[in-house]
C-alpha cells in the first residue's frame, strides 16, 4: 500500500514538471543581461577601499615600529645616563671625604674655587652628558608617544573601513540571481539548440555569456568578509593598545614621572613599549587580512570583468 501511494505521487508530479518550459533563448539572455550587469561596479569600490585600507594599516605598522624602535632608544639611554648618574655619585662621596685643612680659607672666594675645582673634578663632563642624555631621552619619549598616538588613528581609521568594506546583501543576492540565470541560460540554450529555434548568433552569443560568468558558481564570496572581519578585530585590538601605550609613554616621559620614583619610571616606559610592540604587530595583521581581501575581491572581480564584457 504505501509503494503505491508513492507511485501514485510520482504519476502526479511527472506532468505536473513535463509541462514545465524553460525561457525561450532570447528571454534567457535579456534575463541573464539584467541578472549580471553591474557587478562589476560593485566590486570594483570594494577593491579600491581595500587598498586604501591596506596602505592606512601599512601607515599604522611603520608608526608602531617606529614608537618600538623610539622606546627602545630611550631605554638604552636611560641605561646609559643612570650609570652616569651613580658613577657622578660615587666621585661626589669620594671628593666630599678629601680633608680641606690644605685649602686657602682666608678669601672666602678662593676658598669655593678650590673646593669647587676639587669637587668639579672628572665630574663636569659627566653632568653635561647626563644633561645630554636626559634630553635625548625626553625627545624619544616624545617620539614614542607621538607615533604610538598616530598608530592608534591609523587603526582607528582601519576599523572604520574595514567594518564597512564588505559584500552587502543585495551585492550577494545580486550575485546568486546571476548564477541563477545562467542556469536558466544553458537549460534553454539547449532546448533552442534541441528544437532549432535559435539562429547561430544567439547560440553563440548564450554560450560565450554562459562560458564567461558561470564561474560565479566556484568562488567563495563569503572570503572576502571572513578577511574584512579578521582586518577590523586586528586594527581594532590595535586601537586598544595603541590607546594605552600613548597614554602610558605621555605620563612616563612628564618631568614629574622622570623626576619621582625611579621604578615607577621604568614600569612604565616598559608598559609603553610593550603596547608599542603589540600595536604594531596589530596594524601588521590588519594590513595581511586587508591584502588577501583585495585578492579575494580581484578573484571575483576577473568573474565579473570576463562576465560584463561577454554581455556587451
Amino acid at each position: 500500500m504505501k509503494f503505491l501511494r508513492m507511485f501514485l505521487c510520482v504519476l502526479l508530479i511527472v506532468p505536473c514538471i513535463a509541462k514545465a518550459e524553460p525561457l525561450s533563448l532570447n528571454d534567457a539572455l535579456q534575463a541573464t543581461n539584467r541578472a549580471c550587469s553591474g557587478i562589476d561596479d560593485k566590486l570594483s569600490s570594494l577593491k579600491q577601499m581595500a587598498g586604501i585600507n591596506t596602505a592606512i594599516t601599512a601607515v599604522g605598522t611603520v608608526a608602531g615600529g617606529v614608537a618600538l624602535g623610539a622606546g627602545i632608544a630611550k631605554a638604552n639611554v636611560d641605561k646609559e645616563q643612570q650609570e652616569l648618574e651613580e658613577k657622578v655619585k660615587r666621585l661626589i662621596a669620594e671628593k666630599s671625604s678629601i680633608p680641606i685643612e690644605n685649602i686657602e680659607i682666608e678669601n672666602p672666594v678662593e676658598f669655593e674655587r678650590q673646593l669647587s675645582s676639587i669637587v668639579n673634578t672628572g665630574i663636569s663632563d659627566d653632568t653635561q652628558k647626563i644633561a645630554e642624555l636626559e634630553k635625548k631621552s625626553k625627545t624619544l619619549g616624545n617620539v614614542r608617544t607621538g607615533t604610538l598616538a598616530a598608530s592608534t588613528v591609523s587603526n582607528i581609521a582601519g576599523t572604520a573601513i574595514a567594518t564597512t568594506n564588505k559584500v552587502d546583501e543585495d551585492l550577494e543576492e545580486k550575485i546568486n540571481k546571476c548564477i541563477s540565470s545562467i542556469k536558466d541560460l544553458s537549460v534553454a540554450k539547449l532546448a533552442a539548440k534541441v528544437e532549432n529555434t535559435a539562429n547561430d548568433t544567439e547560440l553563440s552569443t548564450a554560450e560565450r555569456i554562459i562560458t564567461a560568468c558561470r564561474d560565479y558558481e566556484y568562488i567563495d564570496i563569503k572570503s572576502i568578509n571572513k578577511r574584512a572581519t579578521g582586518a577590523a578585530v586586528a586594527s581594532g585590538i590595535g586601537i586598544g593598545t595603541g590607546v594605552v601605550g600613548t597614554i602610558t609613554s605621555a605620563v612616563a616621559n612628564t618631568d614629574k614621572t622622570r623626576n619621582g620614583d625611579e621604578q615607577k619610571e621604568k614600569n612604565l616606559n616598559t608598559t609603553a613599549n610593550v603596547m608599542a610592540g603589540a600595536s604594531t604587530a596589530a596594524s601588521a595583521t590588519a594590513t595581511i587580512f586587508n591584502a588577501t581581501q583585495i585578492s579575494a575581491i580581484k578573484k571575483v572581480a576577473k568573474v565579473a570583468e570576463a562576465c560584463e564584457e561577454a554581455l556587451r
